[in-house]
Formats: structure tokens, C-alpha cells, sequence
């Protein structure tokens, strides 16, 4: 609408499950890769919600930072959309493998009642890579295994943190119950 009106230009980015160092791996509700090492490092088990089958493509930051730094000197990304994310989609089952072996723990896992979610969830990136791609000579995205374990090394290297709870939730329609008993709502 600012564009239509006033004729301010804008450049939209949809990232998808973005991880990396400096992640709030204290979050208890998102971010499963800080959420899962966050659980290593404290000896528990990794929590999934359903049977873990569910996929997702898990885009390391230093694929994304730079695409969404570079936008601004763009003139090809103005008043345009993009998707931000890796190609490859992976069960949180595996993800939960690759966590653990880059944290150098047992692979421990505990299934929880499943969320209301999609199954599938990753993107066309086609876009973004026909703007942006050339510019940064990248012709791979960040594998799993290369992303996680660097996460791993800054985890360790700064450990555990404790998780706050969601207070005074006003809206309990449809609220995950996980979410509800972890703020005393009835379930």
C-alpha cells in the first residue's frame, strides 16, 4: 500500500527456517535446531512433536544475510517478493540425528502429541536465485551437516540457556496444548 500511495519502493523477504550461531537457543517454542541442542546440552532428550516424518528445509543464516543485505543496492529486487530458504527438505527425525552427532551426543528423542501442522514445508527459491545468485559467486547452499555443526561448535562454546515461559497469553483459541499446560491453561 506505502508503494501504491506514496510511491515508497519495498523489498519483501519470506525466510524459512533460518538457523545459525548467535540463535536465541533459549526459545522453547521455535527454532527446533536451537530448541533441540539447547535439550542436548542439558542431557535431556530431544522433544518431537508428532512422529517426526514431518519435512522441512532448514536454511543456514549465511545463505540468507547476505541475500537480504545485498537487496537494498538491487534495483532488480525493488518492490518484489522472495522466498529465502535451502532446497533440500528433512524429516525432524533426521534432523534430530544430524543435531546430536554435531553436538557429540546420543541421539535421544521423546514423541510428544503432534501440533496442528502442515507436513511439508519448504519453498521455490527460483526467484531470489535469478535476482541474487550471481552476485555472490555461491553456487551451493550450506549443507545440513556443514550448517548444524557450526551452530554446534558456538552452542558449546557458550552453553545452555534457560527457556522462558509465555505469560499472559490472551488468545488460548487453537493454542498448541504443549503451549497451554507450560502456561497452567487448562488442556
Amino acid at each position: 500500500m506505502s508503494h501504491e500511495m506514496f510511491g515508497l519502493d519495498h523489498v519483501i523477504f519470506r525466510p524459512h527456517n533460518v538457523y545459525g550461531e548467535r540463535q536465541n537457543i533459549g526459545d522453547r517454542y521455535r527454532n527446533v535446531i536451537g530448541i533441540f541442542m539447547n535439550q542436548l546440552l542439558r542431557g535431556e532428550p530431544m522433544t518431537i512433536f508428532g512422529d517426526g516424518t514431518q519435512r522441512r528445509a532448514f536454511t543456514y543464516i549465511s545463505d540468507v544475510a547476505p541475500v537480504i543485505a545485498a537487496a537494498v543496492d538491487s534495483p532488480a529486487a525493488r518492490n518484489q517478493i522472495f522466498n529465502l530458504g535451502a532446497d533440500v527438505p528433512y524429516t525432524v527425525n533426521h534432523l534430530a540425528e544430524v543435531a546430536a552427532a554435531a553436538m557429540g551426543k546420543d541421539c535421544r528423542t521423546v514423541h510428544l502429541e503432534a501440533h496442528k501442522e502442515v507436513k511439508e514445508a519448504y519453498s521455490d527459491h527460483r526467484k531470489s536465485e535469478a535476482v541474487f545468485g550471481p552476485q555472490f559467486g555461491k553456487t551451493e547452499k550450506t549443507s545440513l551437516e556443514a550448517g548444524v555443526g557450526a551452530m554446534a561448535r558456538w552452542v558449546k562454546n557458550h552453553g545452555a540457556r534457560e527457556s522462558s515461559v509465555f505469560e499472559a497469553i490472551e488468545l488460548t483459541k487453537n493454542l498448541p496444548p504443549s503451549w497451554a499446560r507450560a502456561v497452567g491453561h487448562c488442556v
